[in-house]
């Protein structure tokens, strides 16, 4: 369903792009063809990019980038652009047409990955790491979550079936779970409701674990489990997620959360940090853009490495509060994370 749906609205795109340009035509008779479509995909593009800044400017409202972390303009605009890049390929490319695989693909590594997408995607987001994965030679699999706005527990038998299909086809009992944006908390919901014993590592990238308060402008089931009260001093995250606190604090998992001190859909960014867990800040990248940089992934590559190192038998409990950012995030004394 959400491939079908990203395909649609490409085609909108598509049909915006035509009209704009066949718009301009008229307006212009002695324009080229060629340069009247150009000028339609201009078009498309612009808005495209003023959504990005728009989302940037949305979570400035809720700031909690450390003062050492302010960007110059110029960084700020490449920031922008290079966030504006990632949501076009993974819209308009890699969540239309590249699902990753029919199933799981099998190296004989030690741990497996599960790939677990955010709101709004599918498993076609973990195109760039699958990459990477399979140069590696790390087995993986990512699943597609459904409903696309549907409840956040709703996913958890399906994170159950595809951590089964992985487990069978690798031959192995224990997994790395990943989970971007969303798919971090879907995993935590699946840990709640089935223990650690299967799982090695939970890392999670730009995961809202605190609640964002740009979800309140999100439809959807899921949506209202994210949102995160408004404004400085507020009480904090919803409900659902002050019941998940207890598994993201218990231990029992070694959790590594990954996120950036900019993010544009996680607000406060601060959310993603997590007492107790290995929390790892990045500066000078977007949301959708953070399971694609090149620093993010060397990080994930350099955490699944270490976990083949582990043990291989139940993970021990009492985990080491560790924090080692590659860039100093400290929680602001206006915007903790309250849940």
């Amino acid at each position: 369903m959400t491939r079908n749906l990203t395909r649609l609205l490409l085609l909108l795109q598509l049909g915006v792009a035509l009209l704009g340009g066949a718009g301009l035509g008229k307006l212009v008779p002695a324009l080229p063809t060629w340069l009247q479509a150009m000028a339609g995909l201009a078009l498309v593009l612009l808005v495209r990019a003023l959504n990005v800044a728009n989302n940037f400017r949305l979570a400035a409202r809720h700031v909690s980038t450390p003062p050492a972390a302010t960007l110059g303009w110029r960084r700020y605009l490449g920031m922008i652009w290079k966030e504006l890049w990632a949501s076009l390929f993974s819209a308009s490319w890699y969540m239309p047409f590249g699902r990753l695989s029919a199933g799981p693909v099998d190296f004989g590594n030690p741990l497996p990955v599960l790939l677990i997408h955010g709101y709004g995607c599918n498993s076609g987001y973990w195109r760039p790491l699958s990459r990477v994965l399979r140069a590696e030679r790390i087995s993986f699999y990512a699943p597609d979550l459904e409903p696309l706005l549907g409840d956040i527990d709703a996913y958890v038998p399906q994170l159950g079936a595809a951590l089964d299909l992985l487990c069978q086809a690798t031959g192995r009992s224990r997994v790395v779970l990943i989970g971007h944006s969303m798919g971090g908390l879907a995993a935590a919901a699946w840990l709640r409701a089935h223990g650690d014993a299967r799982i090695a590592k939970l890392i999670t990238i730009g995961t809202p674990h605190h609640g964002t308060a740009l979800a309140h402008f999100a439809p959807g089931v899921n949506s209202r489990q994210m949102r995160r009260s408004a404004g400085v001093g507020s009480t904090g995250c919803s409900t659902w997620l002050q019941a998940l606190q207890p598994v993201l604090r218990a231990g029992s998992v070694p959790l590594v959360s990954l996120y950036s001190t900019h993010d544009n859909i996680v607000a406060p960014a601060t959310s993603a940090h997590v007492v107790g867990a290995k929390n790892i800040a990045f500066d000078d990248i977007g949301h959708v853009r953070l399971a694609s940089a090149p620093e993010v992934i060397a990080v994930v590559l350099a955490e699944l490495r270490a976990s083949e190192a582990m043990p291989t038998g139940p993970v021990q409990t009492g985990r080491a509060s560790v924090s080692m950012p590659v860039t100093q995030a400290p929680t602001s004394t206006q915007e903790k994370p309250s849940c």
